[in-house]
This record gives C-alpha cells, structure tokens and sequence, in this order.
C-alpha cells in the first residue's frame, strides 16, 4: 500500500540538483527525507534509505548513475518492491534500463534545466518515462502536478535520440562557436570588443556559451559522452559545415544557388511554416526583452510582502510622482530573490528615480535586490 506521506531518499544529496530536491521535498510537499552522499560525512548512511525511504530518487553524475542504481539494487536485496525508485539523469537509456533490474515500481525524469532559484519546474519541461508504475502512478501524479513543470511522456530511446539534437548538439556548435571566437580575437577583438557591434543572434549565442562555460562541466562533458547517439549528430554537423565552408570558398554563382537551394530553401522546406513562425515570433520577443535590459535609465525593486495588491502599489508611487514607466519585467536575481525591473525613457531625471527609491524604502514597500 502506497502511504500518504512516504519517505523520500535522495541518493546524491549533497549535489545541486540533490540539495533542490531536497528542499522541494520537505518544504513544499512536506514529506520527510533521507538524503545520502560520499561527499557528505553528515549525510544519512545507505542502509537508512533503503530501510525506510519509499521513494528512492537517484541524482547523481551522468556517467555513474547505471552503476550506482545497480549497486543500491544488489544491497537492497528485494525490499524495494511495493516501493518507487526515479532517477534524474539526462539520458534515459541505460538509468531506466538499470532500475528496471530492481523490484520496485520504475519512472524516470529529466528535468530540462539546471535546478531552478525558484520553489518549482513552473515554466520548464519536464521529461518522463514511466518505464513501471501501478499503485504509485496516483501519488506520481500529484509530484508531477507540484513540480509545476511542462511535462512531456517519452520512452527512453526516443529521449535519448531527442537529446542528442536538443542538448549535445546545441551545447557543440555552441562550445565552437566559442573557440573560434576565442582563436579570432587577435585580428577582430575579444568577445567584450565585439558585442558593442552585437546583433541579437550574436548576443543570445554569447550567452548561452557563457551559461555553458559558467556551468560544471562535467555535466557537459557526460553529455556528449554518454549518449550513444550523439557521435553520429556531431559527425552529421561537421560535414554540413564542412559542405558549406566549401560552397563560400568556391564563390561563384554556381556555389551561390547551390547554397540557397541546398542550404536556405532545404532547411527553411523542412521546418515547415509552422515551427518557423513560431520560431521568428519567439526571437522578435527576446530580441525586445534585450533592447528593454539595454536601457540605461532602470530601477530594480524587489517587494518584501508577496500579496495581492503589492505590485499595485507600488506603480501607484510612481504615478504620484509623475515618472513614466517605458518597460517592466519580472525576474530573479542570483540569489533567487524576485524583483522587478523598470526601465525608463531617456532624459528621465535620475534624482527622481532615486527619491523614489528611497520613499520605497522607508514605507516598506519595496528594496533594492539583494545579489549574492
């Protein structure tokens, strides 16, 4: 019999991932947890969590999750069974594969996103591969309702081939495009040099390979290793480049139609007119959402009192004071603190903006962000 407020073990707690989980566990579902992990003397021992954890959730290194679920499932012994074990890795494969070889009720997850500043996956996606489940699929339910997330129902295969183009792929051209940045610096600039020349393509690639760089890159480089499928998608892009590179260098009118009728009304055939309308609105939207975080008149405010009506009163300071508000935009700070961003048109007296800043702290109302 499923319990109505089982106990969760985390194998892997002290990661970034196992220290969200955690959290979100306890504090959200409110649901006692196990948590254990070699780098963390103080975490629960093994035998804890086998003994008494009826969810069992695996958050550990890409490339040592098969082995680890397969070790927990020699020490269990079969008391696993009744019980559900989940992993969290980005491949699905071989995790899925090695709790299957256990008793217990099996799903698997990926959440498409680092562990998040925020309390929930609200706004990410959420993969899940329910491999087998029974008396468990109503408690998963409400897990997957509290987590917030998109959630999409895959097997692992297919997971894992999606993947390699959704995650490895995109991480590899990225990873290039950065080293050939990297290489070009003496003769065009560094990359700091060249984004005053920025479009907004170039700009949103910059910062995704800075998120990449930014990011342990372990995570990254098991990525691109332990998917089997990714070595053929690598070799499918290099030779795509390779056809083009050759195009531009040849030059002539002939390269030149070639590349419009191989290259631009191929791929543009391909992806239909659905996926590229949808595609250009959502790069006109963060195109407009960058050119706002350009402004160079903004004030950011974070509202101490989460409530109805908060926000209200706040833009009501600044209706009293006569200030035009140009842009507003919700978002987080490194710390995971929610604030609002306000930007302004130019020659809005910046003593103005200051005193009203001041008159939001003072009320209470409102604070400058804290960044940690």
């Amino acid at each position: 019999m499923v319990p109505i407020h089982p106990c969760i073990g985390i194998v892997g707690s002290a990661g970034a991932y196992g220290r969200w989980l955690h959290r979100f566990f306890s504090e959200r579902m409110g649901l006692p947890v196990l948590g254990h992990d070699p780098a963390d003397a103080s975490s629960d021992p093994i035998e804890a969590l086998l003994e008494h954890a009826d969810v069992l959730l695996f958050s550990v290194p890409i490339g040592a999750t098969e082995a680890v679920i397969r070790d927990w499932t020699a020490r269990s012994g079969g008391r696993e069974a009744g019980r559900l074990w989940l992993d969290v890795t980005s491949i699905k494969s071989a995790p899925v594969a090695a709790l299957l070889a256990s008793c217990a009720e099996v799903v698997g997850l990926h959440p498409l996103t680092a562990p998040p500043k925020s309390p929930t996956l609200k706004g990410r996606v959420l993969a899940v591969c329910r491999a087998r489940l029974d008396d468990w699929a109503p408690w998963l339910g409400g897990l997957l309702e509290a987590l917030e997330a998109e959630c999409v129902e895959v097997d692992p295969e297919r997971h894992d081939r999606a993947m390699a183009l959704v995650q490895a792929l995109g991480h590899a051209c990225h990873l290039a495009q950065a080293g050939v940045l990297n290489a070009q610096a003496p003769q065009a600039g560094t990359i700091a040099e060249l984004l005053p020349l920025r479009t907004a393509a170039f700009e949103m690639d910059v910062a995704i390979a800075a998120r990449i760089l930014e990011q342990n890159p372990a995570i990254y480089e098991d990525i691109q290793f332990c998917n089997p499928h990714v070595p053929g998608v690598l070799r499918m892009m290099s030779e795509r480049i390779e056809g083009i590179a050759r195009l531009v260098e040849q030059g002539d009118a002939t390269a030149r139609v070639r590349f419009r009728d191989e290259v631009l009304v191929a791929s543009r055939a391909a992806f239909g007119t659905p996926a590229r309308e949808a595609g250009n609105h959502t790069f006109e939207r963060i195109g407009f959402l960058l050119a706002d975080l350009a402004d160079a008149c903004v004030l950011s405010v974070h509202l101490p009192e989460d409530r109805p009506g908060s926000l209200r009163a706040l833009l009501q300071v600044f209706e009293d004071q006569g200030v035009n508000i140009a842009s507003l935009h919700s978002s987080r700070t490194r710390s995971g603190e929610l604030h609002f961003r306000f930007g302004f048109d130019r020659g809005t007296d910046p003593g103005r903006l200051q005193g009203i800043m001041a008159a939001l702290q003072e009320t209470g109302l409102g604070r400058a962000p804290t960044e940690r």
